[in-house]
């Protein structure tokens, strides 16, 4: 079953439920219909809109979480949302009342997505680290949640001239409580710094102040039902709220860890990762509703059902699998976020400067409650800066708590509005700061003591290729062993492979010609075991492709027979200026150093000496030299070249380039693309063979005397081949 159809089995539930309200309310099908129309057309406006802004963001290097906000301030009922339009005299999103900006069934679909958030928050949480760094991250943690919760709730309480206990006050100190992991670990990841002393301690506090962030916001949210319309916390009513609440908890968590195996085990007896994946979600909402019937956060409930099955073998297989239903309805929920900030409220001065301080000591607070107990537990002030900056970044968790604060009244929208811009700002201020800090190599620790129970093993090898190779064989190697194994990242050296079979755990990322395993001590030994297996097994296989009947020489001439259809437009790679039709050189490296030169001099390239040893490596493993004259040197390089080019080449005498025929090579193509961004470069490169296939293409071009003939002669040509 994929994901369409669970979209379709959750419409048409959504839309029954709605029918039998409406039967309920005395109210009419035709009312429905319109109510469910004016539902589907949102949910498509706002999926459209959330893409548009995710990518927007992502573009300028900031979290897509940001993007989808401000798209749903800009569609939302404050502005375009509530321009009329045909057939929506109110606007698309009208304002619905002042409790709730949006339709109560659209900020339920919100809801949903922020419950597969925190399950999926919760599933990715190492909780291993909590008992690698126990100290650090335990103490760090509860210290910074404390003072910000204290700094916030008291700087709440001054601005609003209230006091301490005052609802308000209280929900705006949880609210500043939560570091992003995922924002956090971002810069982390790509400075490689993730399994650092400072990357581990933060890793681990920002997963106990989110622990005790969500107890804190179940606490709060079953303080104010008890306490009912009073302003202030009435403690005398709610003594028993404690002990239920750690009762609840203590007893779900341990329920959670102790038979989270067996939970791993029921599961996979359905033996399809779409099925077990969806029945764990399930799990979760059920648990989150026993949570909120309990008189706590459904939150919490999704959080530990999360937690429970990150210490499975099947929590990146989960995780993997519900990619699509993350991405359809998280982005609803941070876009329906935006949309609940009154933008004209914001540009008020009363509440301009209550942003401004809130997110102030927000900031601070962290830096401070953080790095401070950092620097008392062997970081030096270098590794306590970056521990303290690392828990700047608020988001996920805190939008979270802000969306419930609104919708329960609690909060108002200037209040709202304090919480959301303090997210921006500290999203957008730790990347550059981070980095900064990070760009200094000197230790975080005062004394190289802490034992983080991570090895990092190593593997070099002679080229990127055979690198590749390497990796593709590992992961084979380990599915067949029953490991389960998901990938995370974009880019052919940006994607991180964690690799899971009960206890053994270990990621594998890797660089141009390296791959690097990282492993707990007591699975070095069987991560080095697979590596060599991997190796000998390739290299046995190696062995066995020598003895094909077809040997390359054969399958090189075949590709020179055929007419193959053409799908690239060889015109826009290969431009006028790159074309040479007199080439100076008398031998094949000298052919191939003045074509590269051609490109240089055009501004193409900008690392000319790695392009020469990256396409004479490729030269020397097979000649490019084909026949009937024809020589196509090319190379694929991770750096030095942005966007795939080529240069032409033409010597009348003639150059040895070892062809297939024997004879010297006259007209010469060379091609350049990036590793990260190849584009179509084995099709330029079967276009061009097709058009100098031809026998008079060739002979016109060699009698060219200027580079405009050669390229009245590709276009000619070209055109021809395109209509075939």
């Amino acid at each position: 079953m994929n994901i369409r159809k669970y979209l379709l089995i959750f419409i048409t539930l959504l839309g029954g439920v709605a029918v039998l309200y409406a039967e309920a309310a005395g109210s009419t099908l035709f009312f429905v219909n319109k109510r469910m129309t004016e539902l589907i057309i949102q949910v498509g406006l706002i999926l459209i809109a959330s893409k548009i802004g995710g990518s927007l963001a992502k573009m300028m290097k900031q979290p897509p979480i940001l993007g989808e906000i401000i798209a749903g301030i800009i569609i939302g009922p404050y502005l375009l949302g509530g321009v009329p339009v045909p057939m929506f005299n109110t606007g698309v999103f009208h304002l619905n009342n002042a409790n709730l900006a949006v339709m109560p069934e659209l900020y339920g679909i919100a809801v949903i997505g922020s419950l597969i958030l925190i399950f999926h928050y919760g599933i990715e949480s190492d909780l291993s680290l909590l008992t690698k760094v126990s100290l650090p991250g335990f103490f760090i943690g509860v210290t910074g949640t404390i003072l910000s919760f204290v700094c916030l709730d008291a700087v709440t309480a001054l601005l609003l001239k209230t006091d301490f206990f005052d609802r308000r006050a209280v929900f705006m100190g949880v609210l500043g409580v939560a570091t992003s992991i995922n924002i956090a670990g971002r810069v982390l990841k790509s400075s490689k710094r993730l399994d650092s002393p400072e990357g581990v301690t933060i890793q681990a506090s920002a997963v106990i102040d989110d622990l005790l962030g969500l107890v804190m916001l179940a606490a709060v949210l079953a303080l104010t039902e008890l306490s009912g319309n009073s302003k202030s916390i009435d403690w005398a009513k709610v003594s028993n709220i404690p002990v239920k609440l750690i009762l609840i908890w203590s007893g779900l968590v341990v329920f959670g860890f102790v038979f989270a195996r067996y939970l791993g085990r029921f599961l996979k007896i359905f033996k399809s990762v779409k099925i077990f994946s969806i029945l764990a979600l399930a799990i979760s909402f059920i648990i989150a509703g026993v949570f909120e019937r309990s008189g706590l956060s459904m939150l919490i409930g999704a959080y530990i059902m999360g937690l429970a099955l990150s210490k499975t073998d099947i929590s990146f297989a989960i995780n993997n699998e519900l990619h699509s239903i993350f991405h359809f309805f998280v982005p609803i929920f941070f876009t329906v976020i935006g949309m609940l900030i009154n933008v004209k409220l914001i540009f008020s001065f009363d509440v301009i400067v209550f942003c401004v301080v809130y997110t102030v000591v927000a900031i601070v607070v962290k830096v401070v409650g953080c790095g401070a107990p950092a620097f008392a537990l062997n970081f030096n002030l270098m590794g306590a800066a970056r521990i303290g900056v690392g828990m700047i970044p608020r988001g996920e968790v805190a939008l979270i708590i802000a969306g419930i604060g609104i919708s329960s009244g609690i909060l108002s929208s200037k209040l709202f509005s304090a919480g959301i811009f303090m997210v921006f700002i500290s999203a957008l201020i730790y990347p550059p700061i981070m980095t900064f800090l990070l760009k200094n190599k000197k230790t975080g620790l005062k004394k190289d003591e802490v034992n983080i129970d991570k090895k990092i093993i190593t593997y070099d090898f002679p080229s990127s290729d055979i690198k590749e190779i390497v990796v593709s064989k590992i992961v084979k190697s380990l599915e067949t062993e029953g490991f389960f194994i998901t990938s995370s990242g974009k880019g052919r050296d940006n994607v991180v492979f964690q690799l899971r079979k009960e206890d053994v755990f270990f990621t594998m990322y890797f660089d141009d010609r390296t791959i690097y395993l990282s492993t707990s001590d007591e699975d070095v030994s069987f991560v080095k075991t697979v590596v060599y297996e991997s190796i000998v097994n390739l290299y046995n296989a190696v062995e066995k492709i020598k003895s094909v009947t077809n040997k390359p020489e054969i399958m090189k001439k075949d590709l020179t027979d055929d007419n193959s259809r053409v799908e690239v437009n060889i015109l826009k790679v290969l431009t006028k200026e790159c074309i040479k039709v007199n080439l100076e050189s008398r031998t094949k490296e000298d052919v191939i150093i003045e074509l590269i030169d051609i490109l240089d001099n055009a501004g193409l390239i900008t690392d000319r000496e790695e392009i020469v040893e990256c396409v004479m490596q490729r030269e020397a493993s097979m000649s490019t030299g084909m026949q009937f004259g024809i020589a196509l040197p090319h190379g694929k390089i991770d750096k030095g070249v942005k966007s795939m080019c080529a240069a032409l080449g033409i010597s009348r005498k003639g150059v040895d380039f070892d062809s297939l025929d024997g004879q010297p090579s006259n007209i010469f193509i060379l091609l350049i693309s990036p590793k990260s961004n190849p584009g179509p470069h084995i099709q330029f490169l079967s276009a061009i063979s097709t058009i100098f296939n031809d026998g008079e293409a060739r002979d016109r071009v060699l009698t060219s005397s200027n580079s405009d003939e050669v390229w009245s002669v590709l276009e000619e040509y070209y055109k021809k081949i395109i209509k075939k």
